[in-house]
């Protein structure tokens, strides 16, 4: 069996090609999108009809949705399967969502459940995975010496959203700032539900949208996404900003809270920032090392598990995460991993289990049990593939 791999350079990228090579099928690469962030869709059609009419291959595949992709496998009607990793993505409300010969695996059911009704034949629920075995190679060589300069009570590995925050650069009326705030106030309050784009005025919507000249457009979709992107790209990010900083000022008011990030952290005088970490070689370290790891899923997951849920797991890492609604379909909260429901809850749990080695270790082991078992990308594939033996 051969496929086509249209790369853009995600991190789940690697560990996805080296399991469909395992599985025995060659994997050619198309690499445009890696090298040029702006490369047109008509480049990206030419560049993939030219691997279908040279090759006999039995899918197209991507991580992340691809309209042009979509349409030039649609054209030349050749399977196209796509693995949603993320969330928001704008590129789901394109007309070639419809298309059929997509194949497309979302990974956040509230997404699934917003999506799949444009494309129910074809479109697909998938929660993410980990690579065990890659993090194995890195943490069975770890020192003392790695355990004390990755060791930490506390650890937050990710992005402070800052600098990703468009909301932050709009110029709006005093009125929506207020209505936006106490929106995002009242949010914050709730774990496991995301009220806020059903919240949102319409004229708010049209302030927002309306105050970023480079606000997302596109002519080819089936519906208006103007509340979605608002809702998502700049409320969401913005909501993302301001739990971050306020959730670590918070416990590093009490604890000791170790950050590693890339993003400017002037706003956390208390936090040990460390500057950010390489994927692959440090941050299971990170995970290993520290006794409790800290997840905070930003909004726009709307019920899913972010990918940093089953790596910091997939790495042997005792979590501590805010409660998300599909949790309880992959782990015994308590037994594999902790959640919290408030910032409250979550100073009392990060204390508890400071002060509860054994127990944290056992929860640990069984977290990263329960993935290397049930959760690794190996046991994905398979599932996703399973699918396409009966749809395509």
């Amino acid at each position: 069996m051969e496929i086509l791999f249209y790369r853009y350079n995600s991190i789940c990228e690697p560990d996805i090609l080296q399991v469909f090579t395992n599985f025995g099928i060659t994997v050619h690469t198309e690499e445009l999108e890696m090298h040029n962030k702006q490369a047109s869709p008509r480049e990206c059609a030419e560049r993939v009809s030219g691997w279908i009419l040279n090759h006999s291959l039995a899918f197209v595949f991507s991580v992340n949705f691809f309209p042009a992709v979509s349409y030039t496998c649609e054209k030349w009607k050749v399977p196209y399967v796509c693995w949603s990793v993320d969330s928001p993505v704008p590129e789901l409300f394109s007309n070639a969502l419809k298309n059929t010969y997509n194949r497309i695996f979302l990974f956040d059911k509230a997404q699934y459940d917003s999506f799949s009704p444009v494309n129910p034949e074809r479109i697909f629920y998938l929660p993410l995975a980990t690579n065990v075995k890659r993090w194995e190679k890195v943490i069975l060589d770890m020192t003392e010496e790695d355990y004390a300069a990755y060791g930490a009570d506390v650890s937050f590995v990710g992005s402070l959203y800052t600098e990703k925050c468009k909301y932050d650069t709009l110029t709006l009326s005093e009125h929506t700032r207020g209505f936006v705030d106490g929106l995002m106030e009242a949010q914050l309050k709730v774990f496991g539900c995301n009220f806020i784009p059903e919240t949102l005025t319409d004229a708010v919507i049209r302030e927002i949208s309306e105050a970023d000249a480079a606000f997302y457009q596109s002519d080819d979709v089936y519906a208006d996404m103007t509340r979605y992107l608002v809702a998502h790209q700049y409320i969401g990010m913005k909501l993302a900003a301001v739990e971050r900083e306020r959730t670590l000022n918070r416990l590093a008011n009490h604890f000791s809270v170790t950050l590693y990030t890339r993003s400017d952290t002037s706003r956390l005088p208390s936090v040990h920032s460390k500057g950010g970490v390489s994927t692959l070689t440090e941050m299971p370290k990170v995970f290993q090392a520290s006794k409790i790891n800290l997840n905070m899923t930003m909004r726009p997951i709307e019920t899913g598990l972010s990918l940093r849920i089953w790596d910091i797991l997939g790495c042997g890492g005792f979590l501590l995460t805010n409660y998300q609604a599909e949790i309880p379909d992959y782990f015994e909260i308590g037994r594999d991993l902790e959640t919290y429901e408030s910032l409250e809850e979550l100073e009392e749990k990060v204390h508890y289990y400071l002060s509860h080695e054994e127990e944290r270790v056992e929860i640990a082991i069984n977290g990263y049990e329960k993935v290397a078992n049930y959760h690794t990308y190996e046991t994905r594939l398979a599932q996703m593939i399973k699918v396409l033996t009966e749809k395509i």
